[in-house]
């Protein structure tokens, strides 16, 4: 459950991620470690990708968040996190919902959709009458097959 206060620490450095509470990374790494993985370089955690497999759809990963620190930003450690948690997971689809102004976060599931030789289908998903706190539309990227 230690990898839940870094998963936490990461998001918050990241000043771009929804940070959600402490509880919820340490509940995450409980009970979703099997969709989820932490990246160590050199024994330091260096990013995450949490996800969990769609209850209704149980050969969809869902990818909710994604987080590199800076200090190892820019070698491809994301796209090799969501490589592993493909594979690993034996899922035959990936989604993952993205704002347009993540810039990053869109090139990188447009990039791995490409690298697999999968499709990358992008709709709208959540838009902002459905938030009470206001918040961009999140677009739903389905990518497939894996």
């Amino acid at each position: 459950m230690e990898d839940g206060q870094h998963m936490w620490r990461l998001a918050k450095d990241s000043a771009v991620l929804d940070l959600n509470s402490s509880y919820s990374y340490i509940l995450w790494c409980r009970d979703f470690s099997a969709t989820s993985t932490i990246a160590r370089i050199g024994g330091e955690p260096a990013g995450f990708v949490t996800g969990y497999t769609r209850p209704d759809r149980p050969n969809t990963l869902m990818i909710w968040q994604v987080a590199v620190s800076s200090d190892f930003r820019g070698h491809g450690l994301a796209k090799t996190m969501l490589n592993e948690l493909a594979d690993r997971t034996n899922s035959l689809r990936l989604e993952t919902t993205i704002t347009d102004d993540n810039h990053a976060s869109n090139r990188l599931f447009q990039s791995f959709a490409e690298q697999r030789g999968a499709s990358c289908e992008r709709r709208a998903l959540i838009t902002p009458d459905l938030y009470p706190d206001g918040h961009d539309t999140e677009f739903l990227y389905e990518i497939a097959p894996l």
